[in-house]
Formats: C-alpha cells, structure tokens, sequence
C-alpha cells in the first residue's frame, strides 16, 4: 500500500506593505537642482510648481508627501545665515501651501514641517485641524526645533544662546502635547446643528484642556471642531539623543537616517528604546528610513548626473542621509533589504526633483509592485488609514462617566 501524499507546506505569508514618501524641498535636495532642465525656477513660489509635484506623488500611490519649511532663509551654516546667492533662498509657508493643494487630491497624505520653538501650539492646533478637515482626513505633521539665533531674532522672544537642544525637544514635547490635547478639546459630536431649537453646538461637549507646564499654560477649548482623523499623524526626524526622546514621547511615525543596514537596526532599536522609555512601548509607531536619490538608467549614468550638479555647485554633495546613486531596480532591492532591520517603510528626498520624483512614481514604484510589496490602489481614503493606524478615541469623551 502506498503511503499518502505529502500534506501541502502552507504558504508564506505575503509580505507587509512597505510605505513610501516623497519629500519635497524647493527644487530637489540637491543644491544645484534649480539649475537643472526642467526645473522651471521661475515657478517655485507658485501654487501650480507645488500641485504638479504632489498629484505626481499621487499618481504614483505614495503615502504621503512632506513640505519642508524653516523661519529663517536656508543654510549652508548649521547656525545662522551663509548669505549665497547661487543656491535656492526662500520658501512658501508649509501649511498653506499643503491646505492650497489639498483640494485638488483625494488620497495622498500632506504633512508639512512646524518649528515647534517659535510656533505656539494654539494656532499649531487649529491650522492642522483645518487641513484636515479641507483634505477630509489626509493631514499629518512633522515637528520640528529649531537652535539658530538668527531664526530666534524674527521673534525677539528668546535668545536661544543657553538653551540646550535637549531642552528645545522638551520644549517640542510639550507642544504637541498641546496640541493633541486642543484636537481633542471638541467631542466628534459636540456640533448639533439644530436649527428648530437653536443649538449649533453642545456645550458640555466643548473641553478645556487646562494644560500647565515648564513651556506652556494653555487654557482651551480650540475654536475648530476635532479633526475628521481625530488626531493628525504626527511624526519626527530623530538625528540624535534628544529628538530620539521626542520621537518617543510624541510620534506616531518616525524618520531615522541610516547609511547601512547595520545602521538600520541600530536605529531601529533606539527609536524603539526612546518609545519604551515613555512608556508607549504598546502604541503603535512607524519607523521609516530616509534617502537622498538620484536616479536613473544605469548606477554609471545616475554617477555622471550627481557628478555634474556636484560641479555646479562646487563641492561633493553631503547628507544627513544615505545618498544613493542608481537604478530603480537597485534602490529596490536596497529598500528591502534595509526593510528587515524593522523599518516600515521610507521617506525619499529626490535629489532633483524635475528628474527624480517621476523616476519614483513611474519606475521605482512599478518595481515594488512587480516585487509585490507595494499597493496598486489606494485602500484608504485617510493618512491615519494608509498606515494602517486606528482613528483614536476623543480622551474627554473617553473620561465621561
């Protein structure tokens, strides 16, 4: 009698969805990338450069976009000005230039930078609660602080000059806290709306968020109703000690800059370390690498255009993050294997935006899918939804007896 045959091994689980952004600053990352064809310099401080970068981001299914944003003139000096005039100077608001777009998307994430520092958390938490409710739920948040004097001088409020970075992200921490409190000021439905009794808004249902602290006294409610995410995704670039503790206190998602895979899982670790030491440990939270790329049909030709803007500019291009040079099959197989460290996905700074964002959403993007770790349809109609992370309960409405 012949033996059975062999049970069927069960099959693999399919892959986790990987999470891509894009970005945006000026013209590309690159200082020279202003000078490149396509560029169009001309149109930079104009809301049609900005809705043309984001619907291609969209089209390409990406996450999310993020709009880079400072309250002093960009730098080549870590602490104050540098005064050039051959590399891109000035940039629109952050905010407003994502609320300008928003209406002319449907999916795609918006997440524009806030310096924390001079930016109070009243008008922080209303204006991002407003691109919520004008983008129907795509409205995230990079925090950020800033030590310059020169960015301190526009304000007049603070010299900085014996205010340790540290200090500044605990200063951040506070602000969002802030923040998040204001969003949940407004119970989902505290707006009635009844026009036979009168009532627009149920009082009992509009809270103070009395908030006292080393850096803020904030009384509440907000004057805007609770954000259709409930609250916004917040995120944080974590470049050493202090704003690994931010990322830990206040973030929903992380940005860390590795320049190997080793470097990966290190910073894997102490992101997840920060997240413990405050006691979020069970709180969901993604980590995504961030990249500088420059991309193109062969590692030799992506080699020769970054050699060409290094000689426009003068000097090597340097990075905070991995700068990386070559096909899209190759950041591919670069961005899976960094994948395993425990990172969830990236957020990638095209080194010239008229060349690199298009070889993101029209070639890189097709390769992940064709891997079968990326999306070929939206899933979701919000930021919160695209990552997979649950709307959150109101807290007042939670602290109802």
């Amino acid at each position: 009698m012949s033996a059975p045959p062999p049970s069927p091994s069960p099959a693999a689980p399919p892959a986790a969805p990987l999470h891509l952004a894009v970005a945006l600053d000026g013209a590309g990352w690159h200082p020279a990338a202003w000078r490149e064809p396509g560029a169009r310099p001309g149109e930079l401080f104009t809301a049609a450069h900005w809705a043309s970068l984001v619907t291609e981001a969209e089209a390409g299914l990406l996450d999310f976009v993020t709009f880079e944003d400072s309250l002093g003139l960009q730098s080549t000096h870590p602490t104050g000005a540098d005064h050039r005039t051959d590399q891109v100077r000035g940039r629109l608001d952050a905010v407003l230039t994502a609320a300008r777009v928003a209406p002319l998307t449907r999916h795609i994430g918006l997440v524009p930078a806030v310096t924390a520092t001079h930016t109070e958390p009243f008008h922080l938490s209303k204006a991002l609660a407003t691109l919520d409710h004008v983008s129907r739920g795509r409205a995230g948040l990079r925090v950020q602080v800033c030590a310059r004097p020169d960015e301190a001088r526009h304000f007049g409020r603070r010299t900085l000059a014996r205010e340790p970075l540290a200090g500044l992200h605990d200063e951040a921490a506070d602000h969002v806290e802030v923040v998040r409190r204001l969003w949940d000021s407004w119970e989902d439905d505290a707006e009635i709306r009844d026009v036979a009794t009168g009532r627009f808004v149920d009082r009992d249902k509009l809270h103070p968020v009395d908030f006292t602290g080393r850096h803020f006294s904030v009384r509440g409610p907000s004057i805007t109703p609770r954000p259709p995410q409930g609250q916004p995704v917040v995120s944080v670039l974590a470049g050493d000690g202090g704003a690994y503790a931010l990322l830990g206190r206040s973030a929903d998602l992380g940005y860390l800059t590795p320049h190997d895979a080793a470097g990966a899982r290190a910073a894997v670790g102490e992101a997840r370390e920060a997240l413990r030491a405050a006691g979020r440990e069970r709180e969901p939270l993604h980590l995504f690498g961030e990249l500088t790329v420059f991309l193109d049909t062969s590692p030799a030709a992506a080699a020769r255009r970054l050699r060409r803007l290094d000689s426009a500019h003068g000097a090597p291009y340097t990075s905070d993050a991995r700068v990386f040079a070559g096909t899209p099959a190759g950041l591919a197989g670069l961005l899976l294997e960094w994948r395993e460290a425990g990172l969830s996905g990236f957020r990638l700074r095209p080194g010239v935006l008229a060349h690199d964002l298009p070889a993101i959403t029209r070639s890189l993007v097709p390769e992940l899918q064709r891997r079968g770790v990326f999306r070929r349809a939206y899933e979701a109609d919000t930021l919160r939804g695209l990552l997979g992370l649950d709307r959150p309960a109101n807290r007042y409405a939670a602290a109802r007896p």
